[in-house]
């Protein structure tokens, strides 16, 4: 696996005398790198033929989820590549204009996974690669909840049916995983929208 920035870093070292850009610009570099791998969101960067150029830990991650375990550094799963497809055939079409492809791979409610492909016209590269970016949906929603969960004020119990709520379960659902019944997750329910209405008004007034 070849990290795209450190090829970029080994760019700017080659000169025999480094002067204060050159410097400026591999420190830029690797802090770039600490952030890409910092990232919670997979970045993955192939190349057209479908090669691995870079993959954060958060993609290799996720490759494997997505192959059962089983991630060929070498290539990609199947359905992120399927979405990469689509994009280099619309390509020809609409090459004069950014094209952004997405798309959502669902295992179940708590695996849903955004799917995002561009082109990326990178100086180093004959033909342009593909940025791939991977998001976790499920944690997604789960972080906008807890910021509503303290926001709210919410009780833990209270705080455990927003999250499901927010992740697109229904109450049938909420109360068969809390182990409640539908009519317990309906007052908790009432008393979260009461809060939200309540902090609502009070930022408007």
């Amino acid at each position: 696996m070849i990290a795209l920035t450190k090829t970029l870093v080994k760019k700017v070292a080659e000169p025999q005398q480094l002067d204060s850009i050159d410097l400026h610009n591999s420190k830029r570099a690797d802090f770039l790198q600490e952030v890409i791998e910092g990232l919670e969101d997979g970045i993955l960067i192939l190349s057209q033929t479908g090669e691995v150029v870079h993959a954060n830990a958060s993609a290799c991650r996720l490759c494997c989820q997505f192959n059962q375990d089983n991630f060929n550094p070498n290539s990609v799963p199947a359905a992120i590549w399927n979405v990469c497809e689509a994009l280099l055939n619309s390509w020809y079409l609409f090459s004069d204009k950014l094209l952004i492809l997405s798309d959502e791979i669902v295992f179940d409610k708590s695996n849903i996974f955004r799917i995002r492909v561009r082109l990326l016209d990178l100086d180093a590269f004959e033909l342009p690669c593909l940025l791939v970016t991977i998001e976790n949906k499920y944690e997604s929603v789960k972080k906008v909840a807890l910021t509503e969960v303290k926001k709210f004020d919410l009780t833990p119990r209270e705080a455990e049916i927003w999250f499901l709520y927010r992740s697109n379960y229904t109450y049938k659902e909420i109360a068969t995983k809390l182990y409640i019944t539908i009519n317990t997750v309906k007052k908790h329910m009432k008393n979260i929208h009461t809060k939200r209405q309540t902090n609502m008004s009070y930022v408007e007034w």
